[in-house]
């Protein structure tokens, strides 16, 4: 058995598979995101391990024989996360900024005073906001937390903490590096040049491996926390993006999907970097070796939905638990009892920021053309279908720079639903297929490092026969028109929603 973790925005998955692939048991744990401040999006380590912990035991309080069959582990964890530790691993900070955080603005502007903006993009395949990424950060944490970053040894990535905390060793992957910020796509390294204009020294980042390397064992404590044998084999893992992109097939030039998770993305797998100064795509280091995944990406998908829930659905957040039903399910009937266009009303879902390759980057999420007669379904429905909207926009940057298919492969927590995945056939305009490990995509290429590094397959291509169409959803034409029609209406409200986000956050960015 392989025990696999999958570190996302809101919570972890923890999974195990059989070495062919298959799925033996999952449970998913939560951890909180904090907003502090304007820009700040911040977790708490420790709590990523809690998390996994917790979702270990009770998968072995349910099935005991599997203590002794787990061979091996690795991780699939959220990107741009930058975890502190002292020369002896211990944490030094527990309010950490993860990917969406944006707070390094200023320390982002002084960086390209003396570097041009576009080469540093070229180079390294930033695409996006470019304060998101690990390096700008890092200066954020020498200039405001001096006595920290004073006892700083290196700096982690999500699944590289865990890493830590099971082995005692410090790694980290390529896949994972090509976030920092510095990392030279084409030569991968770290780009000498970009680290002196941060003024950081190259020692604090982990030179990296590659995804399938083996790190270490579990250590006595680590081992026994998890009610696991000090026998099990870990292995570094990889970036979310990259694990996905393996976990959905994306093992050959030119395969695409579209991840429908807390954030989400549409990404392309291919030998050679996708990189356009006008588009921007954000590219990482694939975790299968010799290849790229390239990336377009709204920040506020699945996390715009569950703001939704937590705010003005909370009725139904009750309901579901006196009926023992799934609230998104809910959310989603609701919004199927509203029509095409949500009777006039739009929801932009941009809530943690724009992404770089918009052409509005102060615009900020609504609710807008509000009546009287607008109802809750209304209300529902405008939230899904702005956040696909939203991604269409994305796919069209995309394929402006590639040929991508009319056939798309659909993965995370948001594929599970049918009403969503027509929407996005009918938007798209085109068939989108739903796989056998869908939201599980991640895990799943997260497991298969660990096949591949341990032996248990011989190479990538056992993923081709472990991974199954389930469903595939055609565009209704009658649907498609509707769609073309309101989506242009929506797409009116970019610069005016842009225009009024610079005037009520003036002096707050």
């Amino acid at each position: 058995m392989i025990l696999s973790f999958d570190l996302g925005t809101g919570g972890a998955k923890i999974c195990i598979f059989h070495d062919n692939g298959s799925l033996h048991s999952k449970t998913f744990k939560p951890y909180p995101t904090g907003y502090p401040a304007v820009g700040f999006h911040v977790q708490d380590p420790e709590q990523w391990y809690d998390s996994v912990r917790e979702g270990v035991i009770e998968l072995i309080d349910k099935s005991p024989e599997l203590k002794k069959e787990i061979h091996s582990i690795s991780s699939s964890g959220h990107s741009l996360a930058v975890v502190p530790v002292d020369k002896n691993g211990g944490l030094l900070i527990h309010d950490v900024p993860i990917w969406s955080d944006t707070r390094a603005g200023k320390q982002c502007r002084r960086f390209f005073e003396t570097i041009d903006k576009t080469e540093w993009y070229i180079k390294t395949g930033s695409g996006f906001t470019p304060e998101c990424y690990s390096i700008f950060k890092i200066m954020w944490y020498r200039e405001n937390y001096p006595e920290v970053f004073a006892k700083t040894s290196r700096i982690l990535g999500s699944k590289d903490y865990i890493n830590l905390l099971l082995t005692g060793t410090i790694a980290t992957d390529y896949s994972y590096a090509s976030g920092t910020g510095v990392y030279n796509l084409l030569e991968r390294r770290y780009e000498s040049r970009f680290l002196d204009a941060a003024g950081i020294a190259f020692s604090l980042l982990p030179e990296p491996v590659r995804s399938d390397a083996f790190v270490g064992k579990l250590t006595t404590h680590a081992a026994e926390s998890l009610g696991l044998s000090t026998e099990v084999s870990v292995y570094c893992g990889g970036v979310d993006n990259s694990c996905m992109a393996l976990g959905a097939r994306n093992i050959s030039e030119g395969r695409a999907y579209l991840s429908l998770g807390s954030s989400a993305w549409i990404a392309v797998s291919s030998a050679k970097p996708l990189i356009d100064t006008t588009v921007k795509p954000f590219v990482f280091d694939h975790v299968v070796p010799g290849m790229y995944t390239s990336a377009t990406s709204i920040f506020s998908a699945g996390s715009s939905l569950k703001w939704f829930k937590d705010n003005i659905a909370r009725g139904l957040i009750v309901e579901a638990a006196e009926k023992g039903r799934d609230v998104y399910d809910m959310i989603t009937e609701k919004a199927a009892e509203s029509g095409i266009g949500a009777n006039g009303v739009i929801f932009n879902p941009t809530l943690a920021g724009a992404p770089e390759a918009s052409s509005f980057s102060n615009i900020t999420g609504a609710f807008m053309n509000l009546r009287l007669g607008a109802s809750f379904s209304d209300l529902c429905r405008a939230v899904l279908e702005g956040i696909t909207y939203e991604l269409y926009a994305m796919y069209e940057k995309l394929n402006e720079l590639c040929e991508l298919s009319d056939e798309v492969v659909i993965v995370g927590g948001g594929s599970r639903s049918s009403f969503w995945r027509q929407m996005f056939a009918d938007i798209f305009g085109c068939r989108f297929f739903r796989i056998s490990t869908d939201q599980d995509a991640a895990a799943l290429g997260a497991a298969a490092l660990a096949a591949v590094g341990s032996g248990l397959w011989h190479d990538y291509s056992v993923i081709e026969s472990v991974i199954k169409d389930v469903e595939s959803v055609e565009p209704e034409k009658n649907a498609v028109d509707s769609y073309t029609i309101k989506g242009g209406k929506y797409r009116k409200t970019w610069q005016i929603l842009s225009e009024l986000g610079e005037v009520l956050n003036e002096g707050k960015r």
